[in-house]
């Protein structure tokens, strides 16, 4: 007689299983990745922090420093995606009536771009506001059919945003940092990421800082002495290729 118990369905895995992990040559010392697991980060590659006319431009900001961080950010992606790690885009981003922007009772309202707009409203398409030209991930690096855009209200990638449910669901636990400005957002994101237990990686040459040349050595310090580790484009691509 049969019976008419049905099977359990099959068990389906949230992610592969693990492969061979990889020896990432890094500072302040060489760090094992498990590729399966690692998500790239690129930090506010916006117009407005790097094309000219946007937002930091007009402060009185050279842009084609900036823009020299296409190159490497773009190879550290396309290898990304060729090997099947996750590429998160994040925007710093406002909504365009103010109201994610914490109003003037909060030091958001004085310490970012909105300061500046305060003065001069005509520069809004330059600037962060969601849906505007300034807003916009810097055309060479638009996000591609399989990433993940995130848009965030503050200085992290993680405050108010879905990030870290999105990472958890994909398993990750690497997390390569790319981007500006690396002793602002950038090293914002790194702490809160290292708060929840993931193991964050800063690519030197595919970051840059806002300010004197030492707030970038001083963020790479912070990093590689407290918070992660700290490597190049060239060592990143080897260790996933």
């Amino acid at each position: 007689m049969k019976s008419d118990r049905k099977k359990p369905p099959a068990v389906i895995p949230v992610t592969p299983p693990a492969i061979k992990p990889v020896m990432l040559q890094a500072e302040p010392e060489p760090i094992e990745i498990d590729l399966q697991r690692a998500a790239v980060i690129v930090v506010d590659m916006q117009n407005a922090f790097i094309s000219k006319g946007g937002m930091v431009n007009l402060w009185g900001g050279d842009t084609l420093p900036r823009q020299k961080l296409i190159k490497p950010i773009r190879r550290i992606t396309d290898t990304a995606r060729a090997k099947g790690l996750k590429v998160v885009k994040v925007a710093m981003t406002y909504s365009p009536d103010l109201s994610d922007t914490g109003g003037p009772n909060s030091p958001n309202w004085y310490k970012t771009g909105l300061a500046s707009y305060i003065k001069h409203p005509e520069w809004r398409d330059k600037m962060l506001f969601r849906g505007t030209w300034g807003a916009n991930i810097v055309e060479e690096l638009k996000p591609q059919e399989d990433d993940i855009l995130v848009h965030k209200p503050r200085y992290s990638a993680f405050f108010g945003t879905d990030l870290d449910t999105i990472l958890k669901t994909s398993n990750a636990k690497y997390l390569v940092f790319v981007g500006v400005n690396t002793n602002i957002c950038v090293e914002a994101s790194i702490r809160d990421a290292y708060y929840l237990d993931y193991f964050p990686i800063l690519i030197s040459d595919a970051t840059m800082n806002w300010g004197p040349a030492f707030t970038q050595e001083a963020a790479i310090l912070n990093v590689k002495s407290c918070y992660g580790w700290v490597t190049t484009t060239e060592n990143i691509i080897k260790a996933m290729e």
